[in-house]
């Protein structure tokens, strides 16, 4: 599909992705303005994130020297425990040559070149760059590699189908107003309705997420609810260790979840939850993170009330018959650098109705 909205960046999924493998400081190969919010963010998550600030000179003649001699300051400076180089559109078109500069740099942290730029219609392919060098450094093996190829495909097709990549352009929303969202939820669970409370996050973005579980736990503790989180203990370094500390977190506040699915794999894991769904044949649902993996086929007479946080996914979340869509704004810049659950905006209007 031809698109003509804004689309993730596969330079920024690299960084992403570099900081899961446990990178802690990674370099970016290009202009100082690159990719300036994200690296931001993920200084306030505990990577640093450098740049060769390339101009004009150095798109001319070339940057290796610049780029060798950050690596150089990185090392001294930072003792940092693994190091990834990151290209981009000024790197690729002129040429740079990533792992003969971390060679001729003299470094002895362990390093990796990621060779990228912002050319690619699906960020995924960020993903993949960084995931292959990982693999061949011996950071991953080559079963966590295969595995992550299938997850980035499922996630893929995922937004392709029923996400916000699933028409050329999608108006941004914010939704349902949540204190009607959440009256509604609340009058369902003090109905004596069956019901089920299933988180299905990305990643970090769960440190939010499960605050709505727990509220509902919070706001009616006796309800007929099956609580069900993809907290699993699988995935790269960090968000294995984000899992536990969820997990904990939410037990530690009373709600003990079925686990289904980790947290890389919300794009894979709609059809198991439908599945679950179908067993437990409830008669309202709380699906927050990432509610569009669910195949529609999976929630047709149920009472969908579905919370993202993508102001492009509230109209495929419509289309595909969600009764109520609440989007959480900003959500993902308040759950970097968290290590603990962080109160949801959803999850603290639910718990003022009570």
């Amino acid at each position: 599909m031809h698109y003509i909205q804004p689309r993730p960046s596969s330079i920024v999924a690299a960084l992403y992705t570099a900081r899961d493998l446990g990178v802690d400081v990674a370099v970016l190969h290009g202009p100082s303005g690159c990719s300036f919010k994200h690296a931001r963010l993920l200084e306030e998550d505990g990577m640093r994130v450098l740049t060769t600030s390339l101009a004009d000179n150095e798109f001319i003649f070339g940057g290796q020297e610049a780029l060798e001699r950050v690596l150089r300051y990185a090392e001294e400076n930072f003792s940092p425990h693994r190091i990834a180089v990151v290209g981009t559109c000024v790197a690729m078109i002129i040429g740079e040559d990533l792992p003969s500069a971390i060679r001729d740099s003299g470094i002895t942290t362990p390093a990796i070149a990621i060779d990228i730029h912002a050319g690619y219609r699906e960020n995924i392919e960020g993903v993949i760059a960084t995931l292959e060098p990982a693999a061949a450094a011996g950071w991953i093996s080559e079963d966590e590699l295969a595995r992550q190829r299938h997850l980035l495909a499922k996630a893929n097709e995922v937004e392709r189908l029923r996400g916000a990549a699933c028409k050329t352009y999608i108006e941004p929303s914010r939704g349902d107003l949540k204190h009607v969202a959440a009256g509604r939820l609340l009058e369902l669970a003090r109905s004596g309705a069956r019901g089920v409370a299933i988180m299905n996050a990305k990643k970090e973005t769960a440190y939010m997420f499960a605050d709505e579980l727990v509220a509902l736990h919070d706001a009616c503790p006796e309800a007929d609810v099956t609580y069900i989180a993809n907290l699993e203990d699988r995935g790269l370094p960090k968000v294995r260790e984000d899992g536990a500390r969820i997990l904990a977190g939410m037990q530690g506040r009373g709600v003990d979840p079925e686990l289904l699915g980790a947290l890389d794999e919300y794009g894979a894991n709609g059809t198991a939850i439908g599945e679950r769904l179908r067993a437990l044949s409830p008669d309202y649902a709380l699906i927050v993170g990432v509610p569009h993996a669910v195949p529609p086929e999976y929630t047709e007479g149920i009472e969908v009330i579905s919370i993202t946080n993508g102001p492009r996914q509230v109209e495929p979340l419509r289309d595909i018959g969600h009764a109520h869509v609440v989007v959480e704004v900003d959500l993902h810049p308040k759950t970097l650098g968290v290590r603990e659950i962080v109160e949801s905006e959803f999850g603290a209007v639910l718990r003022s109705l009570v």
